[in-house]
């Protein structure tokens, strides 16, 4: 924690998770805007289904790529340079897609695009342990996660108002607007929050040091693993949202805000829940909880899907009651993993963020399109990805109490 943590920010400590929030909403708004008008970029440009699903893997193989170097950049040169940097190529990618003709195009900037959007989300999460020390962290990176949840759930609506009114070009031109008002906020407000005694000599030898020790750590993968893999149990279902809700649901592009909503919903409420059992009970207590909650809704949604014909009234609900889960235990393991390095909480982060990416790219690349046609399939992978994570979980666990 940097020493100096109480005069860097005067403000109250929601506005300082609310900012952080705004950098984490890059990721979320750079996937779910332009999810509604995957079929007309399509139509648009001339590219087939498994082309414009590359459009996400791309996305996703960056930002899991760049995540191996920001965190680690943000020991060496300071979190605030890192942000920035990362906001103003995220602005210029924005800007390719909109002005891409071509899938080749629209590939290539979306690869930059994750490549930048990672920048403020790995660094946000060293900031917050700078700032504060561990139940406090926890309730900020809550509060984060809860502000963080309003984005997905509104992207998609302002993505389809767009698509439909104006066309998708101009999808593309609002994340770059974003990222203008982003650059412009951060520029002004952030601090710097790396004490100059913390920082990390920058030289390769240093970093492969601290990524050996950080990778050859079976404690530091596990939780990491334990954190990442689960995430996909949900993400699954938001990377096969246009085949699971249109072809299987039977629902409208202007209904799908009915599944973010909801899968939101659950995200905030588990944040929200974790906050304020932050002190109250063990962290492996929490951690225990919300793994329980998703491993039995888990079991009822593929019984559910065995058993009937899914209908939008239920099948989104086991969804939205995975995510409230997900979210419960989430912001406890992600500080264990940055408490296992506080000499190098930016490179941990960027680490964990790389293992939780390249896991988000497998499925979007290859798990989603071999089960998106089948709802029994999604279930039954949501279910195994976060049995990783459990069992993950039940090797670490007596390791870190």
């Amino acid at each position: 924690m940097n020493p100096d943590a109480h005069t860097l920010w005067r403000a109250p400590r929601w506005a300082l998770a609310a900012l952080l929030a705004c950098l984490g909403m890059l990721g979320p708004f750079s996937i779910d805007t332009y999810l509604p008008a995957f079929t007309g970029i399509a139509e648009s440009i001339g590219a087939t289904p498994v082309e414009m699903q590359q459009t996400l893997s791309a996305y996703l193989f960056g930002f899991a790529l760049m995540n191996l170097f920001h965190g680690a950049l943000s020991d060496s040169f300071g979190r605030r340079p890192v942000v920035l940097g990362g906001i103003a190529l995220f602005t210029l990618a924005s800007a390719g897609c909109a002005l891409s003709q071509h899938i080749g195009a629209l590939v290539f900037f979306r690869a930059v695009q994750g490549m930048s959007a990672g920048a403020g989300i790995v660094v946000s999460r060293a900031v917050i342990r700078d700032m504060f020390p561990p139940a406090d962290a926890q309730k900020v990176m809550s509060q984060v996660t809860i502000y963080f949840g309003i984005a997905p759930a509104v992207a998609p609506m302002v993505g389809g108002f767009l698509f439909v009114h104006v066309g998708w070009h101009s999808i593309f031109w609002f994340l770059t607007a974003i990222g203008i008002a982003l650059w412009i906020g951060n520029w002004r407000l952030l601090p710097e929050t790396l004490h100059e005694t913390h920082r990390q000599p920058f030289n390769v030898a240093n970093l492969l040091r601290g990524y050996w020790e950080l990778g050859a750590s079976p404690r530091f993968l596990m939780l990491a693993l334990a954190s990442g893999i689960p995430f996909n149990g949900m993400f699954l279902y938001v990377l096969s949202a246009p085949v699971f809700l249109g072809e299987h649901l039977h629902m409208e592009p202007g209904q799908f805000f009915w599944f973010f909503t909801l899968t939101i919903a659950g995200i905030m409420g588990g944040a929200w829940f974790s906050g304020r059992l932050a002190g109250r009970i063990k962290p492996q207590h929490q951690i225990r909880h919300g793994f329980l909650i998703m491993l039995l809704v888990s079991l009822v949604n593929v019984a559910l899907n065995l058993l009937f014909t899914p209908q939008p009234w239920w099948a989104l609900i086991p969804i939205a009651v995975f995510a409230f889960g997900w979210a419960l235990m989430v912001p406890v393991v992600t500080l264990l993993v940055l408490d296992l390095a506080p000499e190098r909480r930016g490179m941990a982060s960027s680490l964990q963020a790389c293992i939780g990416s390249l896991a988000n790219g497998f499925v979007a690349g290859v798990i989603s399109p071999l089960v998106m046609h089948s709802t029994v399939g999604l279930a039954v992978a949501s279910l195994l990805m976060m049995s990783i994570g459990i069992f993950a979980w039940i090797w670490v666990k007596p390791r870190v109490t």
